[in-house]
């Protein structure tokens, strides 16, 4: 279902596909969803281009997948790559997975953070942990096969707990289940729960990386609190296999571009997003080693064989 559009026309895009369809397994509401709709506009402005958000959900990607590996390699429909379409292609048997897709840049890190309703009684992640030693909690994470559900199994296997974690095929789904206390604590990205944070209705309990959030200096890392785990998340665009040098050149600028906007550089900083700019070759590499050291985890953790 096709959910927005931003048209620029330009007398310099009659002779290029002037439509390109931005493709997300997210459900409206999650990570790459918001983040897509928020970039749409400006890179609209840049590139000249009617950009348009495409929600196609499914399998935690492999829908997605397997309609992008279909797509032309025209520029005119592109993904939005996160860790879990490496997920779901390590741990299912998609129609599609990431090795039938190209990358073609990195935008940013997404820091992820644990949450936790504001009016709930756990303070610190500690808090929920102790609360899960008594045989009890419930944890959420959007998308069964997803970064953010490998980083709540493996804060499980550092502290030793055994909450539920339940899943969910989009973070606006798990946030609802945290606001009514059917689930302790979340995990997700600050861009998705922005509105529930502005509005005083959630807390934020920690964030899984090496580094503090600028905006929010004072919510400390997982790792400040006593627990070694530390995670880093990609948020960037890949394409059907084949696309043209000169389509991919003209990206690359695009973004550079885009990344320095002063009026998108407001917007993505107080989503909490962290500049990640990789090129195509390097995003190419960077994805296969990714590929590589997941697929590692998963066999060493006995998730798959």
């Amino acid at each position: 279902m096709l959910l927005a559009a931003v048209s620029i026309g330009s007398c310099a895009n009659t002779n290029r596909t002037t439509v390109v369809t931005l493709i997300t397994h997210s459900s409206p509401g999650g990570g790459s969803d918001v983040f897509l709709r928020s970039m749409a506009p400006h890179l609209s402005r840049i590139m000249q281009e009617t950009m348009i958000v495409e929600n196609v959900e499914g399998g935690s990607g492999a829908k997605a997948m397997a309609q992008l590996a279909r797509a032309k390699p025209d520029g005119s429909e592109l993904y939005a790559t996160t860790p879990t379409f490496i997920y779901t292609s390590l741990l299912s048997k998609p129609a599609a997975s990431y090795h039938d897709l190209e990358p073609l840049v990195n935008l940013f890190y997404d820091p992820e953070v644990l949450f936790t309703a504001a009016d709930s009684p756990y303070k610190t992640v500690k808090d929920v942990i102790d609360h899960a030693r008594g045989g009890q909690g419930r944890w959420g994470a959007a998308n069964p096969a997803s970064l953010e559900r490998e980083t709540m199994e493996r804060l499980k296997q550092k502290t030793g707990v055994s909450p539920a974690i339940a899943t969910f095929e989009g973070g606006g789904d798990m946030l609802i289940n945290v606001l009514n206390h059917t689930l302790d604590m979340g995990i997700g990205e600050l861009q998705e729960m922005r509105g529930q944070l502005d509005a005083g209705k959630i807390r934020l309990l920690g964030v899984v990386g090496d580094e503090r959030m600028t905006q929010f200096p004072d919510v400390p890392t997982v790792k400040d609190q006593g627990i070694d785990l530390s995670v880093r998340k990609f948020r960037g665009l890949a394409g059907p296999k084949g696309l043209p040098r000169d389509l991919i050149t003209r990206w690359e600028t695009a973004v550079r571009t885009l990344l320095d906007d002063p009026e998108y550089k407001k917007l993505y900083l107080a989503d909490g997003l962290q500049p990640g700019f990789m090129p195509h070759d390097e995003y190419v590499a960077f994805m296969t080693t990714f590929g590589n050291d997941t697929s590692a985890f998963l066999k060493q953790s006995g998730v798959i064989r």
